[in-house]
């Protein structure tokens, strides 16, 4: 969920931005990539990239896509600040994403898609036989190891802008095999449905 409040690039107040939610799924892969977290407040986001760009706010207006006064006006300290409006929130977030530990969310990355990982989470499980029966869904905490098939998916989905709905489709048919169905050793033809998911936490071994 976004959480906003304050006025545009220009306007007056102080705001308040929380890190806005790309879907439990997106999310928990986000967070398996880092090994630090993202910098939480605006000024440190505006410092992690001003520094990325050593100390140039002409250089760091062109990647926001606002003027270089603007970004002056966003990294004073003195009273002529400004803080950036909700849609500028959104894409300082989106370009510190893209450059926080690019090296070890390559190497995170690579070894997921080549060994697997762990899905913790906790959502809504229903199931349907190819007899036509089907149980009401219900609730379920789950921890499972994925193949690294399964993370090529998975991460293929989120490179493509995959919806949260596709990602749910990937995971259900995955726990499906290899929790529900023990790899293909038991309740063969057993279809599951995934859905409210609370949270999806992953782990890459």
């Amino acid at each position: 969920m976004e959480a906003e409040r304050g006025r545009d690039a220009q306007g007056g107040c102080c705001g308040m931005y929380e890190e806005r939610a790309l879907g439990e799924i997106n999310d928990g892969l986000e967070r398996a990539l880092r090994t630090r977290p993202l910098p939480g407040s605006v000024t440190a986001r505006l410092g992690f990239l001003l520094r990325a760009e050593k100390g140039s706010t002409k250089r760091l207006a062109g990647v926001l896509g606002v003027s270089q006064r603007t970004v002056q006006r966003w990294v004073t300290s003195g009273p002529g600040r400004r803080t950036p409006g909700a849609a500028q929130m959104r894409v300082i977030e989106e370009v510190v994403r893209a450059r926080w530990q690019p090296r070890i969310r390559e190497r995170l990355r690579v070894r997921a898609e080549a060994r697997g990982f762990s899905v913790h989470t906790r959502a809504r499980f229903g199931f349907a036989s190819v007899a036509g029966s089907s149980d009401d869904p219900r609730r379920r905490l789950i921890t499972q190891h994925l193949s690294g098939a399964v993370a090529r998916e998975l991460f293929a989905a989120r490179d493509a802008n995959a919806g949260e709905a596709q990602q749910m489709v990937i995971l259900a048919r995955a726990l499906g095999h290899a929790y529900f169905r023990d790899g293909g050793g038991r309740a063969h033809g057993l279809q599951v449905a995934f859905s409210d998911v609370e949270f999806a936490n992953f782990a890459i071994d």
